[in-house]
């Protein structure tokens, strides 16, 4: 438990630690970019800065100075008004005293309509004086919003003209600058801090989803399609040795062997010696990208008798080798770069079928568009890691196919009656955490398919390696 515990901090400490340095020289290169952009000297650039933004405080106090003069205007404005409806109210107050029912029947007439029209004229007045002063109150509202923002403008500018002069680290400016720098094109344009955590956000949390739409949605479609089938039938089965470390190969009159050097241990004296450059001269480059290239020829000079050469592979202690006999009428689906030699009858050719995948999803998804099929008599002397195991597949009793799924990596190859298809490694986790594949070979049927003993150099696997995943991928395109 502790074990795992720790593993899962290393891993997230590892995590953080390269998007921290990703995420640092994706900014020191952008600084660098603005640093050469600018060209020009950092303290006239400041200098240039700081009468600019001084300029801008000056137009903004000068305008709040107005803002300010106005408002005192206007208020001065409004008093005035207001004293002015006051004097109106006295007037009236003292006209309607006046108005009463006795001066009605007894004053004069004449007086009485005068005092009427100075009671109309001045409501009047009062009307528009508190029209006016509301008018007026709004104008100082405005006024007032408008003194707040130049407040607020003012206070950023000469914020802004502070920091400026205190700044005097031309690698702080460039840092700070770098750190606002706005990327992208309208609608979408963001500081960079912000595309900054975008892409760690993307980095930690990217390749989780992305695996999780791999395995719950897309593999499972993808095993849903048609198999690949590049025969009609079962045929004759080849046979295979049991895999040693070193194993025996024997020639008879009329044999050749075509070895790669590193796997050539020993052999009986008398066999005749030559280089073969190519394998087959129509796929020289599998060939070239397999290793199947200054191949040593040993062939039967005699008549009669047999002679024997030991294989073993001199690189790696994990090898082992096994034979592959092919008879007339049997074929194998192989890819090259498990074959360490070829075993055929001298002025006989090697047929090897190239068969292409193009229009099939399984093809595009696993990266492997062609298939190389070797056909008999001949024999083949492959190595895989750890040994080769034989899967036989036959059909039951109750007339059905047996079917049977294996590691990606570990595929060597299969009789071309089978059915083969990529179907979804067995759990999310072990597809996670890279210990396998996201997708398994399938096969169903009747015939053999071969694998290594432990899946260590096959191609799928070193396509999940970062720098070696464009050449493993190129390699499993060309069935090789």
């Amino acid at each position: 438990m502790l074990t795992v515990i720790f593993q899962f901090f290393r891993w997230v400490f590892e995590k953080f630690a390269a998007g921290v340095l990703i995420v640092g020289l994706g900014l020191a290169a952008c600084g660098l970019w603005l640093f050469l952009k600018d060209n020009v000297d950092f303290d006239q650039w400041r200098q240039e800065v700081v009468r600019t933004i001084d300029g801008e405080r000056t137009r903004t106090k000068a305008a709040l100075d107005d803002v300010h003069k106005r408002m005192d205007r206007i208020a001065a404005e409004i008093t005035a008004e207001q004293e002015k409806g006051k004097q109106v109210d006295k007037i009236l107050a003292t006209l309607k005293d006046l108005e009463s029912t006795w001066d009605k029947y007894t004053g004069q007439a004449e007086q009485q309509k005068t005092n009427a029209e100075r009671i109309t004229n001045l409501t009047a007045m009062r009307v528009t004086i508190t029209a006016k002063v509301a008018a007026l109150q709004q104008v100082f509202t405005r006024t007032t919003g408008e003194r707040d923002g130049l407040e607020l403008a003012l206070g950023k500018v000469e914020a802004k003209l502070a920091e400026v002069k205190e700044q005097e680290s031309k690698v702080m400016h460039y840092v700070e600058r770098t750190w606002n720098y706005e990327v992208g094109r309208a609608p979408i344009r963001l500081p960079l801090r912000i595309w900054a955590m975008i892409a760690l956000g993307l980095y930690f949390v990217g390749p989780t989803i992305g695996k999780l739409w791999m395995y719950y949605f897309v593999a499972p479609w993808i095993a849903g399609g048609r198999p690949v089938r590049l025969g009609t039938g079962p045929g004759v089965l080849p046979t295979v040795s049991e895999s040693k470390v070193a194993t025996s190969v024997t020639l008879r009159p009329g044999e050749r062997l075509w070895v790669k050097e590193k796997f050539l241990q020993a052999s009986d004296e008398g066999l005749k010696r030559k280089s073969r450059y190519v394998l087959d001269w129509t796929i020289p480059f599998t060939c070239f990208a397999t290793g199947l290239v200054e191949l040593i020829e040993m062939s039967h000079r005699g008549e009669s008798g047999e002679a024997q050469l030991t294989l073993s592979n001199q690189g790696d202690p994990h090898s082992e080798i096994a034979v592959i006999t092919l008879p007339e009428g049997a074929s194998l689906v192989l890819r090259p770069s498990f074959l360490a030699g070829v075993v055929t009858t001298q002025g006989q050719r090697l047929k090897i079928r190239r068969r292409w995948q193009l229009f099939r999803w399984q093809a595009w998804v696993t990266l492997q568009f062609r298939f190389f099929e070797f056909v008999g008599p001949c024999q083949l002397v492959v190595a895989g890691s750890r040994g080769v195991r034989v899967e036989q597949l036959l059909q039951r009793d109750d007339g059905s196919f047996a079917a049977r799924r294996t590691n990606q990596d570990a595929t060597m190859g299969f009789t071309p009656g089978l059915d083969y298809r990529p179907t979804r490694a067995e759990t999310f986790w072990s597809y996670y955490r890279g210990m396998n594949p996201l997708f398994d070979d399938l096969f169903a049927g009747q015939g053999i398919f071969l694998c290594q003993q432990v899946s260590m150099a096959g191609d799928a696997k070193k396509a999940r390696k970062f720098w070696a995943g464009v050449w493993g991928g190129f390699m499993k395109i060309f069935g090789m």
